[in-house]
């Protein structure tokens, strides 16, 4: 069989071109219409995929917003676009449209304690029990994810360094902040809070994990390992 780096485009039946095209060049040289006609499939006895993936984009001056706000009605009422065919332009346009609300969300940054503690309020604030959350940070120290670890009672929560470890490799964090309150409003670090940092961060200096910081938070107020020195 031929192998398709030896192959010429020129030479490829017009529907066969967009996927070999991709195949072969990449996806950012591929059109609109290509990449359309790569979804469709196929086109009618009479016009190729490629043309009618054209034709719909001519509708809508090439406007893929245009586009994208058409139903799977509007789009069945070209000819050789089934409810199937339809559905799979729709789809598409639709992941385009997630994606790119989904990057508008910024992350956010993390510079001092203080910021860690504005972050938290929404999570902890007036909570009657004790919660313990990771903060997972790229080397940007911008946080990608936020992970709840447990909660418990008024005086105490358990948080397992197996969790934790597991969550931060699996999400390809480079660095983890932690934090827990006091519902008592205590911003004093008890002994075992003392111990499970010193654990946690010997765990990820080996694992190249480093644990920048160990927030306690109270509703008037927070303690800051980093800030202490104590990491």
């Amino acid at each position: 069989m031929e192998n398709f780096s030896s192959i010429k485009i020129s030479a490829l039946a017009e529907d066969d071109r967009p996927r070999e095209k991709l195949l072969l060049k990449g996806k950012a040289v591929l059109s609109d219409a290509e990449l359309i006609a790569i979804l469709i499939g196929s086109g009618t006895r009479y016009m190729s995929a490629v043309d009618l993936s054209r034709c719909i984009l001519a509708s809508v001056d090439n406007d893929l917003a245009r586009l994208a706000r058409m139903s799977v009605k509007d789009l069945q009422k070209f000819k050789g676009i089934g409810e199937a065919k339809a559905i799979s332009i729709v789809s598409a346009l639709e992941l385009g449209r997630r994606r790119k609300q989904v990057e508008q969300v910024k992350k956010p940054k993390i510079n001092s304690s203080a910021d860690v503690y504005e972050m938290m309020k929404p999570d902890l604030q007036d909570e009657p029990v004790e919660h313990f959350y990771i903060l997972l940070l790229n080397r940007a120290n911008l946080v990608t994810s936020k992970h709840k670890i447990s909660h418990g009672g008024t005086s105490a929560t358990i948080a397992d360094p197996k969790v934790i470890f597991k969550l931060a490799l699996e999400h390809m964090a480079c660095s983890i902040i932690l934090v827990h309150n006091h519902p008592s409003g205590n911003t004093k670090p008890s002994q075992t809070d003392l111990h499970l940092t010193k654990k946690l961060a010997a765990v990820g200096k080996n694992l190249e994990l480093n644990i920048l910081d160990h927030v306690i938070f109270t509703d008037v107020g927070y303690f800051s390992f980093a800030d202490e020195a104590m990491l």
